[in-house]
């Protein structure tokens, strides 16, 4: 089963000061599996996480990782700018990426990985002269599969470069005089499976060898990237760190080791796993309807949480307070707005709601808030952190009207919607 970092008490009183729907995360959960990640490939010296900002593009947040240990992984201007503000090593794995976007990060020291190998004449007209350290992207083509069957369709994914792209293109950078080299690859999403990074590491591995041979590049860095999972199920076994970083651990003494890679670094660019587990969005039963099914309507909405509308995508739901009471009663658990898939549940069994009890709703710590959008003018809610001491700090505030009209300050009428924002 699975368990809510806050009590019902603890979400009353947070709701009397930040009124639901909000977002809220675990400081210390965050924190202890930033540690087990470091401790798991603790074997390799130059080992760094990455955490890939987009699934939790919050400074507390990410400052907090960079506490443990952490850098970043960003795929925008905006995320390249925050990772600035918080500090850190930096990784910028953008793609179809203008100009501006490579020029900042070369300028505020990111290691550039290009998708393509077009991006390597582009980097360089962008640039003037080409950093000293570049990695490229890729894709190995047709499906990644693994001893539990096929797990993901790389030949059908925009990303990354195909095995002769990517022997060009190392010899190409050599030319260019870029004298440290990096590959990268994203192959399978939300694997829940020790079995994933080292059957990865292995491919990646033996690739590095095989460019050693054919470029004579010797790779300074291999970025597994992302794609470990969390256990969105409640009866999900979850990934364990330790098992994971020592099948890679294996892969690379009887890969790398013995054709004298022995120093090769290895980062990787979590999201999920990081700050998935650990975040949860807290709405509040504002109405039931009874029809054809039984419906329970909260205060949140897609705008707030939008993957099961999206990908259909489960996500457990505690009743807070009614976690030992029997889950009886058949709901649809819905938002409110005007599109029929905006459900965080359908025909989930729970314990008789009621109106006014707050729903949690698990593992929406990674691409949860981030994910937000403003359709129907729904506007995105607060951002809270549960520190370590069992206090509640704000994060980001719950937006507001103006927010919303912001960019409409280019029209005519722009201050008679300023005065009705006052008067509303």
């Amino acid at each position: 089963m699975k368990t809510p970092f806050i009590t019902k008490e603890q979400a009353e009183r947070i709701a009397e000061q930040y009124p639901t729907p909000f977002h809220i995360y675990d400081e210390k959960g965050i924190r202890e599996n930033m540690r087990r990640v470091k401790k798991a490939f603790a074997w390799n010296p130059g080992f760094r996480e990455y955490f890939a900002v987009k699934a939790e593009p919050n400074p507390v947040i990410m400052k907090i990782l960079h506490e443990e240990g952490a850098g970043f992984d960003c795929s925008s201007l905006t995320e390249l700018m925050l990772a600035k503000l918080v500090g850190g090593e930096i990784m910028f794995s953008s793609n179809e990426t203008p100009a501006q976007e490579y020029r900042y990060a070369d300028r505020i020291g990111a290691v550039i990985n290009l998708d393509d190998f077009t991006h390597i004449d582009y980097l360089k007209n962008a640039l003037g002269e080409m950093p000293k350290t570049v990695s490229l992207r890729y894709n190995p083509g047709g499906v990644f599969q693994m001893s539990n069957g096929i797990m993901d369709n790389p030949g059908d994914a925009k990303y990354g470069m195909t095995t002769e792209q990517l022997m060009d293109g190392f010899r190409k950078l050599k030319d260019m005089n870029v004298t440290s080299f990096g590959i990268h690859a994203f192959l399978a999403s939300n694997t829940v499976t020790n079995e994933y990074y080292p059957k990865l590491a292995g491919d990646l591995f033996r690739l590095a060898v095989r460019i050693r041979q054919e470029t004579g590049v010797s790779l300074s860095f291999i970025n597994l990237s992302g794609g470990v999972g969390i256990p969105y199920q409640p009866d999900q076994e979850g990934n364990d760190i330790l098992v994971i970083g020592e099948g890679v651990r294996e892969q690379f003494e009887q890969i790398l080791v013995p054709a004298g890679l022995k120093d090769v670094s290895i980062y990787t660019e979590m999201g999920r796993f990081m700050t998935g587990p650990y975040g949860a969005l807290v709405t509040r039963a504002i109405h039931e309807k009874h029809i054809y099914k039984e419906y329970i309507g909260v205060d949140a909405c897609a705008v707030n949480l939008m993957r099961p509308a999206m990908y259909g995508a489960y996500h457990h739901i505690t009743v807070l307070g009614k976690e030992a009471a029997a889950c009886d009663h058949i709901y649809d658990v819905v938002g409110s707005l005007c599109e029929n898939n905006d459900k965080f549940a359908v025909d989930r069994k729970l314990p008789q709601i009621e109106i006014g009890d707050l729903i949690y709703i698990h593992d929406t710590g990674a691409h949860g808030f981030s994910m937000g959008y403003s359709y129907n003018g729904k506007l995105k809610s607060a951002e809270i952190l549960f520190t370590e001491d069992g206090e509640a700090r704000l994060i980001r505030r719950a937006e507001r009207p103006e927010d919303y009209f912001s960019t409409l300050d280019v029209l005519p009428d722009y201050e008679k919607l300023k005065e009705i924002l006052r008067e509303a």
